[in-house]
């Protein structure tokens, strides 16, 4: 199988795993882990933060972020399609009494025009507007980047505000390689930033958040509260030091992949796709509703060998990454033009597949 459903499905290497066997391990906990403490150090010097905290999930991460800046009560701005807003099961509001204000922006990514309207005024009756949360690369509204640029817009009107910044930077380095700035100063946006290390970092898990001494304690302290405080967890520490070590520059090859199926997806009629929109390792496609849903689709190209996941309607999403091979992209495309020619929709009623309905 092609799998193209998402980053998330790449395997560690062999090297990546024989560090994970030789990582020298502690209660980290206790803070005695001497692997884990080492990544933290080695993530809060590159983004140029005072401290940092290893977690075990995305998910975790952001929410350790939300709890570190707010008290229940509080509110935080999201551009609509924000994944702390919609894949986090609730989190803010389940886990620290926190609103979510969905705010719609193009391409997923807020400007200082669609936020300066929108913190509550300081009265009794209101919660109070508290932080801003930002995704980049974006996720479901495109896999865009933000120019440096913008973000320090945001952020120097955010702080003139009173507000807090924080990053969910779950493909944070697909972010830094494909708008061309660096780790520190992407970070130097925010007073909190978020990391994957289980997408295209190629991790079998974990994350990390950084930001000040007070915030990382205060996250610290929110990690035990929700669960994710772990003991031996260097070996899973050692993973995320080889990915940062060896798997950050070569995003580039996932980026030209996604950029070279756009293209080929582009040439296929009923396809449409657009390169100029494929800005990082995320190629947004749409199928003609004459030849069947994105559903049917997913479900003829999974019996070709090729997993690609639908988003509802006519649209689906297929995300490059380190177990995508170079020659891999033409055999996709070739899949779905196949699909298109010998009647796909036909085929997935019949299917006995999982994407078959």
């Amino acid at each position: 199988m092609i799998d193209l459903r998402s980053d998330t499905v790449t395997r560690p290497v062999a090297a990546m795993k024989q560090a994970m066997m030789d990582a020298e391990v502690g209660d980290d906990v206790m803070g005695e882990d001497p692997t884990v403490r080492h990544l933290e150090s080695m993530v809060a010097d590159l983004l140029g933060k005072e401290g940092a905290v290893f977690a075990c999930s995305g998910t975790q991460s952001n929410q350790m972020g939300l709890r570190a800046h707010c008290v229940p009560g509080d509110e935080l701005l999201i551009n609509a399609t924000g994944h702390i807003g919609i894949f986090e099961c609730g989190g803010p509001a389940a886990l620290s009494g926190i609103t979510v204000r969905q705010i719609e922006a193009p391409k997923g990514m807020l400007s200082v025009a669609d936020l300066e309207d929108k913190p509550r005024v300081d009265d009794q009756h209101y919660c109070r507007t508290r932080l801003v949360c930002l995704e980049n690369t974006t996720n479901i509204a495109g896999g865009f980047v933000y120019s440096l640029g913008q973000l320090q817009d945001v952020s120097g009107w955010a702080w003139s505000q009173g507000l807090k910044m924080h990053l969910d930077g779950a493909r944070f380095f697909n972010a830094t390689v494909a708008g061309g700035y660096t780790p520190a100063e992407l970070a130097a946006c925010f007073d909190t930033i978020s990391i994957c290390f289980s997408k295209g970092l190629g991790c079998p898990m974990g994350s990390i958040l950084a930001g000040s001494q007070e915030e990382v304690r205060l996250a610290r302290r929110a990690r035990k509260m929700f669960g994710g405080a772990m003991r031996q967890s260097g070996m899973m520490a050692a993973a995320a030091v080889y990915a940062l070590e060896n798997h950050v520059d070569r995003m580039q090859q996932d980026h030209d992949n996604a950029q070279r199926l756009a293209t080929l997806l582009a040439q296929i009629d009923g396809v449409a796709a657009d390169p100029a929109a494929t800005e990082s390792n995320l190629v947004f496609f749409e199928i003609d509703p004459e030849l069947g849903t994105a559903v049917q689709l997913s479900a003829a190209l999974r019996e070709r060998g090729v997993l690609i996941g639908p988003m509802g309607g006519q649209k689906l999403r297929a995300a490059t990454h380190l177990d995508v091979a170079e020659s891999d992209i033409s055999v996709v495309a070739e899949a779905v033009a196949d699909c298109v020619t010998s009647g796909f929709a036909e085929q997935a009623l019949v299917g006995s597949g999982p994407y078959s309905k």
